[in-house]
């Protein structure tokens, strides 16, 4: 019998594939990368700098022209010189101002030409700037979590675009705070009336005369000099503002092309939604391309059904070189390309990598992947992955090899160094390196309590090795250690593989599943639903609320079956889903149950919805679904 041929994959190489292992007491072990850190820039400054005198008329940063009807036109660019140039004019606006770390800049927007903008200005002159997440602001109904960011900041100089944010400034921005708002190509006059207070055009900023000053004030920037401040999520506490420096965005990015050497061998190309205020699109992407001389399309779609056509319609028509994006954007993408011709021919034309973060990436989702791909081009493209966090800048680990499993981590990048630390019966995976942040801005408690005692930063996050007799291979992700907790009968329950697999079993109808059971008798699961969910009951029509679709028999059989296939496989209480809800309630972005990515945060769930929580275990509530008898 012939052995199967391995998989061939588009070529991709990979940096870090050897680990140092150093074995401490009580069973802590010390993991590193087998290679030094290079030399890199010392302000992110100097790439921008770089590449406008380097290649002045490429473009840095494009985004579709917004149109009165609300829909998108065509690319309106900005080159490196341009961005150059229009940062000098911003930053003496700034510098005039007198704005600096105690009175920062808060930016209140989405993605786009003018939020770069600002943020390349605050780069340049050393003015600390925090990009806030658009959903506290135009979301929100309360304005708490805009209102604690903007206390904690207490800004000099707050931006929004236009008139949606009008609300959210008369509720939270004291009234001697300057409020600049505008566009540079809008689709029509904004209603500066809206705002019900005086109000600074961005054009007068961006009309102001560079002088010295601002030269000077670049020079005196250094790798301590603090960039931005970017929020945590606040699942269970308020956000603590993230500190990040120059000196840890720049180490990041060369720690990227060690890892990843594909971005320097030619200026990347990226179509991107992912939101600024999050260090996977604001700090990983955003700084690949400054540092690397790429070219960034914003893209004003989302993995949505009411905005993933823009997504799509992006993707035809510009070829990235390494795409970003969630499971959820993967899926509807994968999907589209098997019956879009056009999609297919141009996204993959010059592909050299995927590469997702978040939730876990379910099979199906990746095999149909591999299949268009196959089928197109004739070889796969890698799907990348890794670990990170806000505080890291956020790239610490990535994978060695094409040969990824969803869970695969890989190895630290150069120069950092991770602790392995046994905790509650698994592995806490610790960091230490150029990329760690020095704390959270003006909250000494939080810092203090998130190093430990020889300086390394605690995840929370659990690791395993993926081959424990091979530490090249590197480590897989098992889960959140402050997720998993004991059910009556004492045993734990080990929530991230648990919820990965009820994902991937649930797919295309899951978005994400909370686990549920602590000190009971068993585990449970609330879903959340994918809006596909509705073509198990398409008899029921489009226009039926979703509870009547989630309570119907045809959803009820199909996830009755699901947890009768996950009984067969479970090995203990442990493991075993025996109860299951269907949310037809969305999360709540208030309430920290889910991200701007789409991402839902467990523990928030679980203590804001722990009424529901109660009930479900207690029987109380109609239409819970168990396994059949023959399966219990």
């Amino acid at each position: 019998m012939t052995a199967p041929q391995p998989a061939r994959y588009r070529s991709l190489e990979f940096g870090v594939t050897r680990a140092l292992v150093r074995e401490g007491e009580g069973g802590i072990a010390y993991l590193r990368a087998d290679q030094q850190l290079q030399p890199h820039a010392a302000r992110m400054t100097d790439r921008l700098v770089h590449w406008a005198e380097t290649a002045p008329d490429r473009v840095f940063i494009a985004r579709r022209r917004k149109l009165a009807d609300g829909g998108t036109g065509d690319w309106i660019t900005v080159t490196y010189r341009q961005a150059v140039e229009n940062a000098r004019r911003v930053g003496q606006a700034l510098l005039d101002r007198g704005l600096g770390p105690d009175r920062p800049v808060a930016i209140l927007c989405e993605n786009g030409l003018e939020h770069a903008l600002i943020a390349l200005a605050c780069l340049y002159v050393g003015v600390p700037y925090s990009p806030v997440s658009c959903a506290y602001s135009t979301i929100s109904k309360d304005y708490d979590k805009l209102r604690h960011v903007l206390q904690t900041l207490t800004p000099g100089l707050v931006y929004a675009t236009d008139s949606r944010y009008a609300q959210a400034i008369a509720a939270t921005v004291p009234a001697d705070t300057e409020v600049v708002v505008g566009e540079l190509h809008p689709a029509q006059p904004d209603d500066v009336q809206a705002f019900g207070r005086a109000v600074t055009p961005l054009t007068s900023l961006l009309a102001t005369t560079p002088t010295e000053a601002v030269e000077r004030a670049m020079q005196a920037t250094g790798p301590d000099t603090i960039t931005k401040f970017l929020f945590t999520s606040g699942s269970t506490k308020l956000p603590k503002a993230v500190i990040n420096t120059h000196g840890m965005w720049c180490a990041n990015q060369q720690q990227m092309r060690q890892s990843m050497p594909v971005l320097a061998q030619e200026p990347p190309v990226l179509v991107d939604w992912l939101p600024w205020n999050h260090t996977f699109g604001g700090n990983h992407n955003v700084g690949l391309v400054i540092y690397n001389g790429g070219t960034l399309y914003v893209d004003d779609g989302k993995p949505t059904p009411a905005l993933m056509a823009e997504t799509l319609r992006n993707l035809r028509e510009i070829a990235p070189t390494v795409y970003f994006n969630v499971p959820t954007g993967f899926e509807a993408i994968a999907h589209a390309m098997k019956a879009d011709p056009i999609l297919r021919r141009n996204l993959l034309s010059r592909l050299r990598m995927f590469f997702y973060s978040g939730a876990a990436l379910a099979q199906p989702v990746w095999d149909l992947l591999h299949e268009v791909q196959e089928a197109e081009i004739g070889e796969r493209i890698v799907m990348g992955t890794g670990l990170g966090m806000t505080e890291s800048s956020p790239f610490a680990i990535f994978i060695t090899s094409p040969d990824v499993k969803s869970g695969y981590l890989g190895l630290p990048c150069a120069g950092m160094e991770l602790k392995l630390v046994p905790v509650d019966g698994k592995t806490e995976v610790r960091y230490k390196g150029p990329n760690i942040t020095p704390g959270y801005w003006r909250n000494p408690q939080a810092t203090q309590e998130c190093f430990d005692e020889e300086g390394f930063l605690s995840t929370g996050d659990a690791v395993l090795w993926i081959d424990a007799a091979n530490p090249n291979l590197g480590l897989k992700f098992d889960g959140r250690i402050a997720e998993d907790f004991k059910l009556a009968t004492g045993t734990f329950v080990s929530v991230g593989p648990l919820r990965a697999k009820l994902i991937a079993a649930g797919a295309p109808y899951v978005q994400d599943a909370v686990i549920t059971g602590i000190n009971r008798n068993e585990v449970g699961a609330l879903l959340f639903p994918t809006p596909k969910i509705r073509q198990l009951a398409p008899h029921l029509g489009a226009d039926v609320p979703l509870k009547e679709v989630l309570e119907s028999a045809a959803v009820e059989d199909h996830f009755e079956d699901l947890l009768d296939a996950l009984a067969k496989q479970a090995t203990g209480s442990a493991n075993r889903v025996a109860r299951l809800y269907l949310l037809y309630e969305p999360p709540s972005i208030d309430k920290g149950e889910v991200t701007d990515k789409g991402s839902i945060n467990q523990r928030a769930v679980l203590k804001h919805r722990d009424a529901l929580v109660q009930a479900f275990h207690d029987d109380l509530l109609p239409f819970t679904l168990k396994p059949t008898k023959e399966n219990a």
